[in-house]
């Protein structure tokens, strides 16, 4: 039972996962204009879908690796792999997304980290980046100690968390931000045209989304067992597995 309802939640969070970027793409197709990358506002689209693509629904994936049953029996070495190369991809998905929205700036001569969105954002990629070479560093490769990486992993899980946290806090502000600058000469925000509908209920999908990460990385029944250490989820093995 507690197996079936892990691969349901699962489920559900691919489809939110999906629905987040679809949706945010959708919004800059249909109502910014779609996408180039040629320092025009259209390159400047590609901020929020690659933002949303690599912080939140990749980042989110990545940090549920070892929830997976699967993960539980075996070598961890290659759930440790694809931890870090799901966690690498957000993180080259993120690095572009700011580009793309310094591109702009510097092409249309707009200042660059001004507001309290763009502080959050910068802040959050790069404790992502801090993040990733420490577990890079510590937990894969083979130099640090059993006492060092115990030490290190409840703050890499801290972190974890609190990452993933201010994506969404970042998204968040990006989402209101963005339409507080593209609404203000058109029909004003406070009147709720189409688009603002649109940008909330994806807003709305994000935090969806990471309320159910966090549900599945706190629930203490999907965790990976301690090494040594058997529950009812974890069958005996046999000598030599």
């Amino acid at each position: 039972m507690a197996s079936g309802w892990f691969y349901l939640s699962c489920l559900a969070l691919g489809s939110l996962g999906s629905l987040c970027i679809l949706f945010t793409i959708c919004w800059m197709q249909h109502w910014r204009g779609g996408f180039s990358w040629d320092g025009s506002i259209y390159t400047f689209n590609w901020h929020p879908v690659l933002m949303v693509a690599g912080m939140v629904v990749l980042y989110g994936a990545a940090s549920l690796v070892y929830r997976l049953p699967q993960s539980w029996l075996g070598p961890k070495l290659p759930w440790k792999l694809l931890h870090a190369a799901l966690h690498l991809m957000a993180f080259v998905f993120s690095v572009v997304g700011l580009v793309a929205v310094f591109k702009f700036h510097n092409h249309a001569s707009v200042s660059n980290l001004y507001s309290l969105h763009s502080w959050l954002g910068i802040t959050t990629v790069l404790l992502f980046a801090c993040q990733w070479f420490l577990g890079f560093a510590i937990f894969l490769l083979p130099w640090a100690s059993l006492w060092l990486r115990s030490f290190l992993k409840p703050i890499h899980v801290f972190f974890g968390v609190s990452i993933l946290s201010l994506s969404i806090a970042s998204v968040i502000s990006g989402i209101n931000e963005k339409l507080f600058f593209s609404l203000k000469n058109t029909k004003p925000y406070s009147s709720l045209p189409s688009e603002a509908v649109f940008a909330n209920s994806t807003g709305m999908l994000v935090v969806a989304f990471g309320l159910l990460v966090l549900y599945i990385l706190l629930a203490s029944s999907w965790k990976r067992p301690e090494p040594g250490i058997l529950t009812d989820r974890q069958p005996l093995l046999h000598d030599g597995e």
